[in-house]
């Protein structure tokens, strides 16, 4: 039976990272084997990173009310978690979207390179565990090369940057010594998240506070930093000379007074850097001697100039994963055709062998150079015969002709096997 592709997902354009990390699969392994025994899928890819945890399928029938069961049941979710946070696409959707995450446009930092890579991981992981097949393995393989191809012929991956990242690039232009310096990240979201991703890539280490302990230690696991009590750091500002703040608190988190009572017991400066929306430090902080304040606009400005110099690139890259899409359908349509076309040639090279065996019996005692110029000769015409009309299987099936496959399935007397 035609086999339906599937990607279910769960990922940062929906779900913050203290929410997203609620649906990850844990161990792989176990995963995989979850799956294919509670599960009608024929084969399976699990993609799992900060930024997101999907699966991708592929069954006759996949029942997604069925996989969505399972995959709560290894979370330790309720099935009402997957309401607000869960996506679907099938088919070409599914093409179009891995093709768009192996370039890097579907990555919270466009063009970023580290997708490229666990995306690599996935399909390895899969094929060890005996759970991808064909038509996965097909989807996989061509759409890291359509990846590596954009990435290459772009230069979308060079220079990418994001909120996250040009903070800390701000930090690092107005900080000396910035790896002898502590470095407080204040939140566990989005933008969060792509700070520590940015102190994590450059080495510096950082603590990591938010409103519960348990989600700062989460979300230290995940990304990095050192977990503290948020209350030990509202009285506690002195302690840093680097913050960053991302939350979405309605009220100002960082105060003039609790900074001015900071700058009262430290000897030195302190940055501050509001990512927030809306702000949570007061703006009055800048006014303190000592104190470098730089707020969501000024740093959003310059990531909106970075982005407007790369806009020909993303442009780009999408023009080329709009030409490959259409030849990487055409590939995934064509698998439809391929176990036919396998067993008509199986079935009758069986036939050119036997029929072989006798015409040489009946010849009696040929030379090796002779017997080998008629198994040629048979081989060959055989080759000739059932090339043209079984290539022709294969260009139906790819425009979607899919209808040809049961009236040669009848001519050839094949059985379809699920």
């Amino acid at each position: 039976m035609k086999q339906k592709i599937f990607n279910a997902r769960v990922t940062f354009r929906k779900s913050p990272i203290h929410v997203l990390e609620r649906f990850t699969l844990g161990d792989i392994e176990n995963a995989y084997s979850s799956f294919q025994k509670y599960t009608d899928l024929k084969e399976c890819v699990i993609l799992q990173t900060c930024n997101r945890v999907e699966i991708f399928g592929s069954s006759a029938n996949p029942d997604y009310d069925e996989i969505k069961k399972v995959w709560a049941s290894i979370s330790g979710l309720e099935e009402h978690a997957f309401q607000d946070n869960l996506e679907w696409s099938k088919d070409s959707d599914v093409y179009d979207h891995l093709l768009k995450l192996t370039s890097g446009l579907d990555s919270m930092v466009v063009g970023e390179e580290q997708i490229l890579g666990q995306i690599k991981n996935s399909i390895a992981s899969a094929r060890n565990n005996k759970s991808s097949g064909e038509h996965l393995n097909t989807l996989f393989d061509k759409a890291i090369r359509v990846g590596t191809r954009v990435r290459n012929s772009t230069g979308i991956s060079k220079g990418s940057i994001s909120i996250g990242s040009m903070a800390v690039k701000l930090a690092e232009e107005n900080v000396d010594d910035m790896k002898l310096k502590h470095v407080l990240l204040i939140g566990t979201g989005d933008a969060a998240a792509l700070v520590a991703k940015s102190l994590t890539k450059r080495g510096y280490q950082f603590s990591i506070t938010s409103r519960t302990i348990e989600r700062s230690t989460s979300f230290s696991k995940t990304i990095g930093g050192v977990p503290i009590d948020f209350n030990e750091i509202l009285t506690g500002f002195e302690k840093y000379d680097v913050v960053f703040v991302a939350t979405t608190a309605p009220y100002f988190l960082v105060t003039h007074e609790r900074i001015q009572k900071a700058l009262n017991e430290k000897n030195s400066g302190m940055m501050i850097l509001d990512l927030s929306n809306p702000r949570t430090v007061d703006e009055k902080v800048a006014e303190l001697s000592g104190i470098k304040l730089m707020n969501i606009d000024q740093i959003a400005e310059m990531v909106d100039k970075n982005m407007r110099s790369r806009i020909g690139q993303k442009n780009s890259a999408e023009q080329i994963i709009k030409e490959e899409l259409t030849v990487l359908e055409a590939s995934m349509k064509r698998l439809e055709a391929e176990p036919i076309v396998k067993d008509v040639f199986k079935n009758i090279d069986e036939i050119r062998i036997k029929e072989l065996e006798k015409a040489m019996n009946m010849l009696g005692d040929l030379d090796p150079e002779k017997k080998k110029i008629i198994e040629d000769l048979t081989r060959s015409v055989v080759e000739n015969i059932v090339s043209v009309p079984m290539n022709n299987l294969r260009k139906e099936t790819e425009q979607g002709n899919s209808e040809l496959i049961d009236t040669v399935s009848k001519l050839f007397n094949y059985k379809k096997k699920n």
